[in-house]
């Protein structure tokens, strides 16, 4: 009697193991997928590479970088009307990617096309993507789109003025909150010389602070767009920059300084 009664209890004890077991199995089952569909996440694309009409100038086709890699990264792409504002259409594209993840493998990219309905011609009207890239059908070559630049859709044409100055700089090569001094410039041509400090933000040099400017001289061609930078020589006088701009006037190099270096 002592014997059986010994067996119910390791019975009833292996029955309760087994329903821990089995309830653990699920919670972790449970964990995992939860975890699984946690790491799809909304996100935009990571640049757009063009977009145009289509249908009849009722759609629009945009070009899209989006993550890859061996296992599914993109899903659910999409692309959608979001309002029509101030002559401006405004579009939303998006999909749900694991490319976040760090062992989703999403380490590639590849390029998508997403079609966007439109419900009425395009027109004139400028395409803005994500509020962020913006595009024109004006001065474009159907069925593409042209992209606006950080001077705008319509940018301004080269002048002797500072904010036709301030538009050359923005379309140089160099780091932004770049200053510059101008050194030259008649309706062709134009001379800058461009100052960016470098080093940590800090106060005056006196407080332990070091920075200092690198300074380059640029060279600008007038085009129908704005100032196009054609070359960089910090030679004084024409000597140097004749070398590899051999057409810039005399008068406009005949007196240049030796280039601050600060």
């Amino acid at each position: 009697m002592w014997q059986r009664g010994i067996w119910v209890v390791v019975l009833g004890a292996a029955l309760v193991l087994a329903g821990c077991g089995s309830k653990t199995a699920e919670t972790d089952e449970e964990a995992t997928g939860a975890a699984t569909a946690a790491a799809w996440t909304l996100a935009a694309p990571i640049r757009i590479d063009g977009v145009r009409t289509a249908g009849g100038g009722r759609s629009l086709v945009v070009d899209a970088e989006v993550p890859d890699g061996a296992r599914d990264c993109v899903r659910s792409l999409r692309g959608e009307l979001d309002t029509v504002e101030h002559g401006t259409v405004y579009v939303k594209v998006t999909y749900e990617t694991r490319s976040q993840d760090q062992d989703s493998g999403c380490t590639g990219t590849r390029r998508v096309t997403v079609t966007v309905k439109l419900g009425e011609h395009l027109g004139s009207r400028r395409v803005m993507v994500n509020s962020m890239d913006v595009y024109t059908p004006v001065g474009a070559t159907p069925p593409a789109l042209r992209q606006c630049g950080e001077n705008g859709c319509d940018p301004t044409p080269p002048r002797c003025t500072s904010s036709s100055y301030r538009q050359a700089v923005n379309d140089t090569d160099i780091p932004k909150h770049t200053s510059w001094e101008e050194r030259g410039c008649d309706d062709t041509w134009l001379v800058l010389d461009l100052s960016t400090r470098m080093g940590p933000a800090c106060g005056d040099a006196g407080d332990g602070c070091s920075s200092s400017d690198v300074s380059q001289r640029w060279f600008y061609r007038a085009e129908s767009s704005g100032w196009r930078p054609v070359a960089t020589n910090g030679d004084v006088g024409c000597a140097g920059i004749h070398k590899v701009l051999p057409e810039l006037p005399e008068h406009l190099c005949a007196s240049l300084p030796r280039l601050d270096r600060g």
